[in-house]
């Protein structure tokens, strides 16, 4: 057991970040910057948290700035500068950044504008169109027409249902 924990462990160990600092607070600006710096290369992963190539290339670039006495704001903008605003997780308010910033509320809201118009659409009664007195004439003639033919048909038996269909009708046989 003890094999294989020797063997597992050296590689295990091998992909975390071995920096040494200086001071405390350097260690804990370096922890907080690579928390809050995005890896261009990942979906939505921190630098701390990517095992990507680029990931590792800039926790050392953090490590180095931080180690030649930058600050927050120089190394984030040293960061910007190269990857874009998408490499902060809280981009500025700017221009450029404003689909970020406003995007998701500008979403919500023309689905509310769109959803509000198909409701009160929805909501308007059509009234039914009123026929002209011609055309009500010819409705009751086709009415009266069609209830005629029904009584006459009721009459015939099922017969006169059968020739409806393009049957023809069997004699009966006494």
């Amino acid at each position: 057991m003890a094999t294989i924990g020797s063997a597992i462990g050296p590689t295990a160990w091998a992909a975390i970040d071995a920096f040494e600092f200086n001071t405390p607070a350097q260690e804990q600006q370096y922890r907080t910057l690579i928390e809050e710096l995005r890896c261009p290369k990942c979906q939505n992963q921190n630098i701390a948290d990517s095992n990507a190539p680029l990931a590792a290339d800039l926790r050392q670039k953090v490590y180095e700035m931080i180690q030649a006495g930058r600050d927050n704001t120089e190394i984030k903008d040293y960061m910007v500068q190269r990857y874009g605003d998408f490499v902060t997780y809280r981009p500025p308010l700017k221009p450029l950044t404003w689909p970020l910033w406003f995007g998701p509320l500008g979403s919500v809201v023309i689905v509310g504008i769109i959803l509000g118009l198909w409701i009160r659409r929805r909501s308007r009664q059509i009234e039914p169109a009123m026929l002209s007195e011609a055309e009500q004439a010819r409705l009751a003639n086709l009415l009266e027409d069609d209830q005629s033919t029904n009584k006459a048909n009721a009459t015939d038996g099922n017969s006169a249902g059968a020739n409806l269909m393009g049957e023809i009708p069997a004699k009966e046989h006494s």
